[in-house]
């Protein structure tokens, strides 16, 4: 029953992981003549629901509890 326990592990950490919002820069160019360049930086953000995390979480907890008490 190691897998569950590990399974219960994973889901824990990935909904841990999804309460969070995460943030990356890209840059774009907008204009280029010749040697002449205007780039723009632009900010995303990634977020996933909280209920989605929440739900992973008591789901992971669940698995781990049964894998932990299901004798092999």
């Amino acid at each position: 029953m190691k897998s569950m326990i590990y399974s219960g592990i994973a889901m824990i950490v990935i909904g841990a992981a999804l309460l969070g919002q995460y943030s990356y820069t890209t840059e774009d160019s907008i204009f280029k003549l010749g040697p002449i360049e205007a780039k723009a930086e632009r900010q995303h953000t990634i977020s996933a629901p909280p209920a989605l995390g929440w739900a992973l979480m008591a789901g992971g907890i669940a698995v781990l509890v049964i894998g932990a008490f299901r004798k092999p």
